[in-house]
């Protein structure tokens, strides 16, 4: 090969050489640019990491803070449910004792007018054993104007005749005068029961002061001539009084118009 043939050979390597390079300076800039661009982008996808890392540290804590403000929700229903069911339950419990005292008010309502006839009756009674007392003293006071008149006829001193415990009897053929003492009834003083009062163990007969009634006194109960059992008197008045129960069982018997013999 002569010079001028290695000229030419040794002038296309250097071309090739310099296409080589310039290749390479080509690639190496295209690659350059290419890091360029993706630090670029690596540095903006960083940066919305590290902005989605706020994010969602900001979104955990609004998080907490919801679930905190949950929980003191929860716990406030749960207080409220508490108060709602007690106030339910103490309403019902109002409501009960109102109906109870409605039923108890219509009971003593009952009792109420049960004892008002019965003490009107009982003082019917009253009232009609005072007119016999009132007749009787009547009786008694024409008598004693007999007698007066027939010692003023006689001149005999009879002196003031007394129905009880002992009877004055006028001859008016003699014109005198007899004090005749009773005789002493065979069988004891008898009543019976006008009122009873199951609730107060007492019973209301119509025996009292007038028949020599005392405080103390005790009172058989017959039903039927059955003996039911024992009364003591507790209170008296003129013509009627008031007698305890002495046994449960005679208090579950007894009944009005039952009778009772002085014992």
């Amino acid at each position: 090969m002569d010079s001028k043939a290695k000229v030419i050979v040794l002038i296309i390597i250097i071309l090739i050489a310099l296409g080589a390079v310039g290749g390479v300076a080509y690639l190496y800039q295209q690659e350059h640019s290419r890091n360029i661009d993706l630090q670029s982008k690596l540095d903006e996808l960083s940066t919305k990491q590290k902005l989605t890392e706020v994010k969602l540290l900001e979104a955990q804590k609004s998080l907490s803070a919801l679930e905190s403000k949950l929980k003191d929700a929860t716990s406030q229903i749960d207080t409220l449910t508490s108060q709602l069911q007690q106030e339910k339950t103490s309403k019902e419990e109002a409501l009960a004792k109102i109906d109870q005292m409605k039923a108890d008010l219509d009971r003593q309502k009952e009792l109420r007018s049960d004892l008002e006839n019965k003490f009107s009756k009982a003082q019917d009674d009253v009232r009609a054993i005072q007119g016999k007392l009132g007749k009787i003293e009547s009786e008694k006071a024409t008598l004693e104007a007999k007698v007066k008149d027939l010692e003023a006829k006689s001149n005999v001193e009879l002196g003031k005749i007394v129905v009880s415990p002992e009877t004055v009897q006028v001859n008016p053929s003699t014109a005198t005068a007899q004090v005749i003492k009773p005789v002493a009834p065979a069988q004891k003083l008898e009543g019976k029961v006008l009122v009873l009062n199951k609730e107060y163990d007492f019973a209301v007969i119509n025996l009292g002061n007038k028949d020599g009634i005392a405080i103390g006194d005790q009172f058989s109960v017959y039903q039927d001539n059955k003996y039911l059992g024992d009364l003591k008197v507790e209170k008296v008045q003129d013509a009627m009084s008031a007698a305890g129960f002495l046994s449960d069982e005679m208090k579950k018997k007894i009944k009005e118009g039952d009778k009772v013999v002085k014992k």
